[in-house]
């Protein structure tokens, strides 16, 4: 039986205790010393965040079927147990055995967003493992980190041994494989990473060098091994019908940010939307087939008993089979109790059909991204949507009952003027007066809209990698500017405005298109006490800014020039299929307003089809599509 690693008296006296204790549904049980491998998987935030997250559920499920490796998990403690941990030093633990992180072979840290990275440094520290790659021994875990921050890794290159750069399906199973080579031969921990490097897909930061101009940008970026690659590529999952998925997720004994069984229809997108990294990082679109999902999702609603499932996607209105999906499900589960999810969907006729199938009209909104008021600036960040198309698509909706809508938009996007924000309030109040053209006896009470605006943060492999952003006070001066538009709407009443904070965005976007410099920064914010960056009531934003100047450096470098377009970025090492020119091309063409047609409207030539896979392989076999 297993033995928890915190005592009675300490689970008492923090918050959720179950954050810690393991032993949920589904969870994998495996004897660890019967084991070659012990992997741990990290998610550096809150367990009801990490829980959500699909992307570990994925390499748990792939992990733990190899019978020689037994994987487990780990995500930060909260601050209560943060405290307790340090007090009375307490190694941090894996939920699984309950045993000491420090004692595993690996761990694997997925970076989902910049501002988790002292979070990054506190699960380490906590862990009793050396902050810094250079200073960690044979006796230490080798630490990978992975996911989307991982396409610029400079900012966390001192912390991480190994960065996985792509979809974790491909070729862990060979980064296992010559661990276990290199454990019986008993080499040195360099010799180790120097295999690893020599696996495609994996960058090990210490093998590769960076010199600078005198103004701060990157003279050179070289690898200083003959085992480490001048180019790391990507890796992608060619076949999504034929590879990993869990049919048994695991399931929390707590709610949890999306405590339900999470579906994922198709990887990549075709938009081409220019602010997006997700589109182009996870280019090309691959679809998983019908029968895959149908199986699936049998599969996990019979092993987790939940009663919601959600259909995941960046486009889910572009998997060309989601009324056959959709349809099915609500034959097949409706009645059984189990609610349907559509993310990522554009309001048209089929979803609106759908939404009042599976929806309490009544208590739902609908949610629109229009991303910007004007129809300049939708074309400017190429979001190939119209005013005509969000107006129809809200009058439908009233038409069908609903009454409320929520409407996402970003403020700084490159080249904005007072007149694209205004377009925003007028905007929100054009579909407000959408409702009142409903007759008066159809209404459902009066409209509420919900309008939300973010700020613009520039990240790597975009067309928009090259554009300055706007600074916080910039930010809170159209953030003002806006509020004022709203207020003087005709429809002002139903209208709620509401915004994110500038402080945050403003580091987010230093740390988006930093490089190695920053590792210090970050080191010395850690220390300083700054953990949970993300939660406003634990952001310490004068603590960063002393971690600047300590260090001559400022954050206006990252973000407030426009970068020149033969400046060497600190992620060009890395190869996403998408390549510099097209982005180049791209940011050009959103300066002359012009929109580029989605993937299956026309290639474009941005790189990806040298994956051999998707959409890609679509227009060659059976001809471009409108």
């Amino acid at each position: 039986m297993r033995k928890l690693a915190l005592s009675d008296e300490i689970l008492l006296s923090i918050e959720k205790p179950a954050r810690y204790i393991g032993g949920e549904i589904n969870m994998v049980k495996k004897e660890p010393s019967e084991v070659e491998i012990r992997f741990c998987m990290c998610f550096p935030d809150v367990y009801e965040i990490g829980m959500s997250h699909l992307g570990i559920q994925i390499l748990y499920d792939m992990f733990n079927c190899r019978r020689d490796t037994y994987c487990e998990r780990v995500y930060s403690p909260w601050v209560d147990l943060d405290g307790i941990l340090r007090k009375q030093n307490i190694p941090l633990f894996a939920l699984e055995s309950q045993q000491p992180v420090k004692d595993f072979d690996f761990l694997g840290i997925t970076l989902q967003y910049e501002m988790c990275y002292t979070n990054v440094l506190q699960v380490l520290d906590l862990s009793q493992i050396p902050l810094k790659a250079a200073d960690r021994t044979k006796e230490h875990p080798f630490v990978i980190g992975g996911g989307p921050c991982a396409y610029n890794p400079e900012p966390l290159a001192d912390f991480f041994d190994i960065f996985y750069i792509g979809e974790g399906e491909t070729v862990y199973n060979e980064l296992l494989d010559i661990y276990k080579e290199w454990k019986k031969e008993d080499g040195s921990r360099n010799d180790f990473l120097k295999r690893a490097a020599q696996i495609e897909g994996m960058y090990v930061p210490q093998f590769y060098h960076v010199s600078y101009h005198e103004d701060g940008t990157i003279q050179d970026f070289s690898p200083t091994v003959k085992e480490a690659p001048k180019k790391v590529l990507k890796q992608v999952e060619r076949d999504m019908s034929e590879t990993y998925y869990p049919e048994k997720p695991l399931v929390p004994y707590i709610k949890v940010t999306q405590d339900r069984v999470v579906l994922e229809i198709q990887r990549g997108c075709i938009r081409g939307c220019r602010f997006c990294q997700a589109g182009m990082l996870y280019r090309p679109i691959r679809p998983r087939s019908l029968e895959f999902l149908k199986q699936r999702a049998e599969s996990m609603l019979k092993a987790t008993g939940h009663d919601e499932i959600s259909l995941s996607s960046l486009s889910s209105s572009d998997y060309r089979e989601l009324p056959e999906l959709v349809y099915w499900l609500i034959e097949n589960f409706q009645e059984k109790g189990v609610n349907i999810s559509l993310p990522s969907l554009r309001i048209d006729a089929f979803a609106l059909d759908v939404m009042s199938k599976i929806q309490d009209i009544r208590k739902s909104s609908l949610t629109f991204a229009p991303e910007a008021g004007s129809q300049r600036m939708r074309n400017v960040i190429n979001k190939g949507l119209t005013e005509e198309v969000i107006l129809k698509g809200a009058k439908d909706a009233f038409l069908g009952g609903w009454n409320r809508v929520k409407l996402y938009f970003m403020l700084g996007l490159p080249g904005e003027t007072k007149e694209d924000i205004a377009q925003i309030a007028v905007l929100s109040d054009k579909i407000a007066r959408e409702y009142y053209e409903v007759p008066k006896e159809q209404r459902n009470g009066r409209v509420n809209i919900v309008t939300s605006t973010s700020i613009f943060v520039p990240k790597p492999f975009t067309p928009f990698q090259w554009a300055p952003m706007v600074s916080k006070e910039e930010a809170q001066e159209r953030r003002f500017f806006l509020l004022d538009q709203i207020k003087a709407q005709l429809n002002a009443k139903s209208i709620k405005y509401n915004c994110h904070d500038a402080d945050v965005s403003e580091l987010e976007g230093v740390f988006a298109r930093g490089d190695r410099r920053l590792c210090d920064v970050i080191l010395q914010a850690y220390q300083s006490g700054c953990i949970y960056d993300a939660w406003s009531e634990h952001f310490q934003y004068g603590k960063w800014v002393q971690a600047f100047s300590d260090h001559q450096l400022t954050m206006d470098f990252y973000i407030k020039r426009e970068r020149g377009e033969e400046e060497i970025f600190p992620w060009d090492f890395i190869d996403i299929g998408v390549s510099k020119e097209f982005l180049l091309k791209e940011y050009h063409q959103a300066k002359k307003e012009q929109v580029t047609p989605n993937c299956r409207a026309g290639c474009a030539g941005c790189g990806a089809a040298k994956f051999g896979c998707g959409v890609c392989m679509e227009a060659r076999e059976g001809g471009m599509e409108a």
